[in-house]
């Protein structure tokens, strides 16, 4: 059985130029072919073809014939197709290593997802994930430690380029077997006033700031009982039933622990903002690919 008739593709794109420019000098330029060697791939395509399809007119000016019109968009179809799948196959899959260090408190929520859609789409590429403090991933990112990061906006580095990626409320959570939300004073747990990690710039941990400043603007009485440096520490103590604390509106609880309602008497507090930076040295491509993983999670 005779194979069946196949398009020669340089042939389609120089048609397919002639068509935009409507010119031979034009379209030879473009190509990086002479004239004459344009004008010869025009001859062959219509010998292949049977049929005209470009009409020469006065003063050097060419125009589609009625059928090269009706092929024009045929071509420019196959020569997409043609160029997306060369660009797929030229994107020969990212091997090496990416260090992503991400917030404590986003990981619980966050993490397994993004690793996992970043997986699927690079299955070569090892990540070397970081869950610590959005202070220590400050510290970390401008020593060089990190390819992408994911943290509390407060604590980015000055003047270092961020993309926001994220907002959501700081919640009061307690315990339901201890109802530690319902004593006076309150007895609460929030990170340590001198964090080791915590930015010379700033004069207080910021969620235990917000948390000290909500309660005495309500003018509740209060007990500090307990610090730690992390989420998970923290969310410790009210599962023990020591103390209520804070926690992000989207946090997965378990174990008995609970966001505190708007009607159980303790103040709303402040909004929090997230964003992704870049470290000074990461590798682009890959980065890129995390960075889009990223977005696609917090994507409301």
């Amino acid at each position: 059985m005779a194979l069946p008739l196949a398009f020669d593709l340089d042939l389609l794109r120089s048609f397919v130029i002639i068509a935009e420019e409507k010119s031979f000098t034009r379209a030879a330029e473009k190509v990086g072919r002479t004239q004459s060697a344009v004008s010869l791939q025009m001859q062959k395509l219509e010998g292949v073809l049977g049929q005209a399809v470009l009409v020469r007119g006065k003063g050097g000016s060419v125009e589609l014939s009625s059928f090269g019109q009706t092929l024009l968009g045929r071509a420019k179809e196959l020569l997409a197709l043609n160029d997306d799948v060369m660009g797929m196959l030229k994107a020969a899959p990212v091997r090496g290593t990416i260090r992503f260090g991400i917030a404590e408190e986003l990981a619980e929520p966050f993490l397994s997802t993004i690793l996992k859609n970043f997986s699927a789409v690079q299955p070569s590429v090892e990540v070397q994930v970081s869950t610590v403090a959005s202070c220590a991933l400050a510290q970390q990112l401008q020593a060089g430690a990190h390819d992408l990061v994911l943290s509390q906006s407060t604590v980015a580095p000055r003047h270092w380029p961020a993309e926001q990626i994220w907002q959501t409320r700081l919640r009061w959570v307690t315990s339901d077997i201890h109802k530690q939300h319902l004593r006076n004073p309150l007895p609460i747990m929030v990170g340590m006033e001198l964090c080791p990690w915590r930015p010379a710039w700033l004069t207080e941990c910021i969620w235990r700031g917000m948390a000290n400043r909500a309660l005495q603007q309500a003018n509740l009485n209060y007990q500090i009982v307990a610090t730690s440096t992390t989420t998970a520490g923290q969310l410790a103590a009210v599962r023990a039933g020591i103390a209520v604390s804070t926690t992000l509106e989207n946090d997965h609880l378990t174990d008995s622990l609970r966001l505190v309602r708007s009607d159980e008497g303790l103040p709303e507090l402040p909004m929090i903002d997230y964003v992704m930076l870049r470290g000074r040295d990461a590798p682009a491509r890959v980065t890129d690919i995390l960075a889009e993983q990223a977005r696609l999670v917090f994507k409301p």
